[in-house]
């Protein structure tokens, strides 16, 4: 398994994994599909992605964005993490988040986000084993499938250097 900075010939396995999981699950709240033009746009306007790589091709990426606007949120991140299903509890999250994370510390993130499904237990579990706590649970907030569902936001700190920069 290689994890590596995405380049814009991946935007298309990107989309490959993203499209089923907002088509068919909970997992993300989203009902908009993914497109590679989307996608390559993104990267050209400087949002981070990693992709997991293995023989068959890429199984997993993972990205940061900012997670509110502002100056005073520039040091905090949310992310996204995405892996086809043949790839879960294989490793490929875990060493997608390792390699994300150790990057986003070295640019001076200071804390991460994730906003996990109230219903994706696996997603709870994978956050927390990584260091991520609950910090919030938002009953009702995201419509999918003719219902409400909760949202879950889980944190990580990544540093506890107060910095002035």
């Amino acid at each position: 398994m290689k994890i590596r900075r995405a380049q814009v010939g991946d935007a298309g396995g990107i989309v490959a994994i993203a499209n089923p999981i907002i088509r068919d699950t909970v997992i993300t709240f989203t009902t908009e599909e993914k497109s590679v033009a989307g996608t390559v746009q993104a990267m050209q306007d400087g949002q981070p992605f990693w992709v997991a790589e293995a023989s068959c091709g890429i199984v997993g990426y993972a990205t940061l964005f900012p997670f509110r606007s502002g100056p005073g949120y520039a040091r905090t991140r949310e992310h996204t993490i995405g892996l086809l299903p043949s790839a879960r509890g294989q490793g490929a999250g875990r060493c997608l988040m390792d390699v994300m994370l150790a990057e986003a510390s070295a640019q001076g993130v200071h804390s991460v986000f994730a906003g996990v499904s109230g219903e994706n237990r696996a997603g709870i579990d994978f956050h927390t084993a990584l260091g991520f706590r609950e910090v919030a649970r938002l009953p009702e907030v995201g419509w999918k499938f003719g219902r409400w569902h909760d949202l879950v936001l889980m944190q990580k700190i990544l540093s506890d250097v107060l910095s002035t920069g």
